[in-house]
């Protein structure tokens, strides 16, 4: 199959402008061929920003696309891996879950999985989408492992006016860990902790701790931060692991 991002979002045609009209009824000259690398150029900056990991897969798992975020979930603690340019699960009863809803997937059929287990376990939805030429393909999308993203927290804190202690405080809350966990890492009394809640909560105006964690999570992604991590290996593994392949 050959099959690339470009191919997923053609740009609209005129049929007003004889043209695009042309466009429309199948012309493939130069035109429509920057056409369609900057609408691939598009999304491809839009599939970056999304807060999610997204692996676009083709028939037998093979990986077409991953966005940034995919390539950094998938370390050696997720339960899904990409060998050979193919996504796979690491344990047996997973993969076998997995491709059940690659399957379910083909038949139009939308399916959200739980893998993993303890503190690697995350969660999978696996969705159809409409093919190219009747090819069909199928959209992986990760479950995040975490609430927000550093550097969202980070902005979020520092357009509250935090200070660092505060910050820190707020992210692991946003962990889940308990205030009298979070003094013991800190090195400092419960007494400290509770305040800094309570002045976290006055700057941003949260009622209490629950309500400050739901806002941190409804908070948009700002993930650009971790292209410039994952830059370098990015270009040393995308020929090996298939992480962005062209048919």
């Amino acid at each position: 199959m050959s099959a690339t991002i470009e191919n997923l979002h053609p740009a609209p045609a005129d049929v007003r402008n004889p043209r695009h009209a042309a466009v429309a009824r199948g012309y493939s000259g130069p035109e429509r061929r920057r056409s369609a690398t900057a609408s691939a150029h598009w999304l491809a900056l839009m599939l970056e920003e999304v807060g999610h990991g997204m692996l676009l897969l083709s028939d037998g798992a093979r990986v077409l696309h991953a966005n940034h975020i995919a390539r950094a979930e998938l370390d050696p603690a997720h339960p899904l891996r990409l060998v050979d340019g193919r996504l796979h699960a690491r344990a047996g009863h997973d993969e076998t879950a997995l491709y059940a809803a690659l399957n379910a997937a083909r038949r139009g059929l939308r399916r959200l999985l739980t893998l993993g287990a303890g503190e690697a376990r995350a969660s999978v939805a696996v969705v159809p989408l409409a093919g190219i030429d009747g090819t069909p393909l199928v959209l992986v999308s990760l479950g995040k492992r975490r609430l927000s993203h550093q550097l969202t927290l980070a902005c979020f804190a520092r357009c509250h006016g935090l200070t660092g202690a505060e910050t820190r405080v707020l992210e692991q809350l946003c962990a889940g860990v308990e205030p009298l966990r979070i003094a013991a890492l800190n090195g400092v009394a419960i007494a400290t902790v509770r305040t800094q809640i309570t002045c976290i909560r006055q700057k941003t105006g949260a009622s209490d701790i629950t309500a400050l964690v739901m806002r941190v999570a409804q908070l948009p992604p700002m993930v650009s931060a971790l292209r410039t991590a994952f830059s370098s290996a990015d270009s040393a593994d995308s020929a090996r692991d298939g992480m962005l392949l062209m048919a």
